[in-house]
């Protein structure tokens, strides 16, 4: 468990509402429920609209990596490396089938077998560089969606406010609505400003950040394959992968 986002996510929260308390608000006063259903069915339609449905679960289903703590275990697949690069050299590169068996990475597989494979280095950077794109595509694709989210919640917060105040103009006559009429044209502009503040545009921010990871591990993978294929010394091997370990 990341305990950091926990935390982030209960100190955002909990600043609003006993700020609120402080000035002597009432904290049932921004439990509108119509204004939250307003500001976040608005906010994903829009967003849906505009994106790949595929896409848009994509992303919706990165969320879990938010509350989970990023495994980075860069040290132990340079170690890894360093095996395949000294086996490589005493016994040659097509007997790292042994080792391939291990693996249960399909980017370490595909990546091992190329070299197996006798694929020249020249090639398997390229063909591990094209992997590498597309796959941070995909993924820096899926997290636009909080992105975008954190640009369409404001706008949509203040169509809610405008909601409200036309329902508290259609009910001037009657004084007892007038109260729930403008408690949902201000919360909902609150739940439009915070939610992409406090929530959606942090989130975007994290899983950038988490793919940010994910692509440097496989370029240290791929930097190490060019250099096992074209014959270097395990030492030098060693030397490059401490660069992406610091």
């Amino acid at each position: 468990m990341d305990w950091g986002s926990v935390a982030g996510i209960i100190i955002a929260l909990a600043g609003i509402l006993l700020g609120q308390a402080v000035e002597g608000g009432h904290i049932s006063s921004l439990m509108q429920p119509a204004a939250l259903m307003i500001v976040l069915m608005g906010t994903f339609g829009a967003v849906l609209l505009q994106t790949n449905p595929k896409t848009f679960i994509a992303g919706l289903l990165m969320i879990r990596q938010i509350f989970r703590l990023p495994v980075d275990d860069r040290k132990a697949l340079a170690v890894r490396t360093i095996g395949w690069s000294t086996y490589a050299r005493k016994e040659g590169i097509f007997m790292l089938e042994s080792h391939l068996r291990r693996e249960t990475d399909p980017f370490v597989i595909k990546g091992l077998r190329l070299m197996i494979d006798g694929t020249p280095p020249e090639k398997i950077r390229e063909i591990m560089a094209i992997d590498m794109y597309f796959h941070e595509m995909h993924l820096r694709n899926a997290a636009k969606i909080w992105d975008a989210a954190g640009g369409y919640a404001p706008t949509v917060g203040i169509l809610g406010a405008v909601l409200g105040l036309i329902h508290v103009m259609e009910n001037l006559s009657d004084p007892s609505k007038l109260g729930s009429g403008i408690a949902i044209a201000f919360v909902a502009t609150i739940y439009g400003v915070g939610l992409a503040n406090l929530v959606f545009l942090p989130i975007a921010g994290k899983l950038k950040a988490h793919i940010q990871n994910d692509m440097k591990r496989r370029e240290m993978l791929l930097n190490a394959w060019v250099s096992i294929a074209n014959g270097d010394h395990p030492r030098i091997v060693e030397e490059r992968l401490e660069a992406y370990l610091k």
